[in-house]
């Protein structure tokens, strides 16, 4: 007769499922339950068959391969031996760092395998260090990249975003309104109440133009190329949304999403619940002109009035045919008053504005700004209440290309 279970292996599989969700890799109940069960039929008798198994059932896309294989091979091994190897070895092999930056995986990966909750090894001393000729804390976490960050530092960010000052554009309409100092004589008003006295006195009274502001639109890529920049910048857009009646967002992959009214909501995380079950195509492929054409169509003269400005936050690598793209963003170019074209890509020095679909929606865009960290979204909300410089002028990259 065989030995008898040791009653480990549910309890292990939970707690492996536990590491890949805090790596960024998502693991729902229905897929913890399918792994049990596998697991628990008897049919799996070697190691390569419990790997490809859990494989099967916990790996959704591609790129969570890398994560899921690291994961597999660190947890399922002795940590305590493997950890004293590491720490013999360490002194001896000692050596610089590279310049390439840690994959983001393999970061939350290790922070999610040895957090307080589940910890694989024992705390180690804390250490105690002067910081006086160091760079700040906060001002590496500004000019940190959103993919290239922890999951602590992402709820830093999203803290730091809720605090953003949003600077708001205004313009004057034809209509007037009542003002005491106004720089026009309202006459009607002035003869109405010059009725009260019989006409014996009459008092100027004054009017002045209006101010509004302008309404603002907001197209967002949902695609798996922007997910993690897309999620972030929704943390933006919900402040946004809150300090301002005139906004409008829109999310799109595959497909065109209205999410404004899941955005209304006074708390941050219970709006993008809402925007994630309202949303059905997220990290899916992308159809820039498809959606493009479905907005103005559809969309474009009831949100584009009164001169409103576009905020277009897409990488620009369409799939599709680039003249349909070409053709809907001229007409978009022809609803709004400014476009604003937020690009990820931006976050290498060395761009190039040589895709197709990039060089199709560069000529019909205002400004071109990168959104990929603290500080590009600073810039953006003090943007949002002035015209930008030649820093941002598209046509900059369109002459180096």
């Amino acid at each position: 007769m065989g030995e008898a279970p040791s009653g480990k292996l549910a309890a292990n599989i939970m707690h492996f499922a536990r590491v890949l969700r805090g790596a960024g890799l998502p693991v729902g109940p229905a897929s913890v339950i399918d792994a049990l069960d596998a697991a628990l039929s008897g049919s799996l008798r070697t190691r390569d068959e419990f790997y490809w198994t859990l494989h099967a059932i916990l790996v959704k896309r591609r790129e969570h391969k890398e994560v899921f294989d690291q994961a597999f091979h660190v947890f399922w091994k002795k940590p305590k031996m493997l950890e004293q190897l590491m720490q013999l070895m360490f002194p001896e092999l000692a050596r610089a760092a590279g310049e390439k930056p840690k994959d983001p995986g393999f970061r939350r990966l290790a922070e999610a395998m040895f957090d307080q909750n589940n910890s694989l090894r024992e705390k180690p001393e804390v250490l105690e260090l002067d910081a006086t000729f160091t760079a700040s804390a906060d001002e590496i976490l500004r000019a940190k990249d959103f993919e290239q960050m922890t999951l602590a530092e992402q709820i830093q960010a999203k803290e730091a975003i809720a605090r953003l000052r949003l600077q708001r554009r205004e313009f004057l309409t034809r209509r007037f309104q009542p003002d005491f100092a106004g720089e026009y004589i309202d006459m009607r008003r002035t003869l109405r109440q010059s009725l009260r006295s019989g006409g014996h006195m009459i008092d100027l009274a004054r009017r002045d133009r209006k101010i509004r502001q302008r309404p603002l639109v907001v197209l967002c890529d949902i695609s798996g190329s922007c997910s993690s920049y897309s999620r972030m910048f929704l943390h933006f857009l919900h402040g946004l949304v809150n300090d301002r009646t005139d906004v409008t967002v829109f999310l799109f992959g595959t497909r065109l999403t209205n999410i404004t009214r899941e955005l209304q909501h006074l708390d941050a995380d219970e709006s993008i619940a809402k925007v994630s079950t309202a949303v059905k195509d997220w990290s899916g492929g992308t159809r820039i002109g498809a959606t493009l054409k479905e907005f103005n169509y559809k969309w474009a003269r009831r949100v584009l009035t009164q001169g409103a400005d576009v905020l277009l936050m897409t990488d620009g690598l369409e799939r599709d045919d680039t003249a349909q793209l070409s053709k809907e963003m001229q007409r978009l170019r022809r609803s709004a008053k400014h476009i604003v074209w937020l690009n990820p890509l931006l976050r290498f020095d060395r761009f190039e504005a040589k895709a197709s679909g990039i060089r199709a929606m560069m000529p019909y865009v205002d400004e071109f700004r990168p959104v990929h960290s603290l500080n590009s979204l600073g810039d953006l909300a003090e943007a949002l209440g002035k015209r930008a410089g030649p820093a941002h002028d598209p046509r900059k990259w369109l002459k180096a290309a």
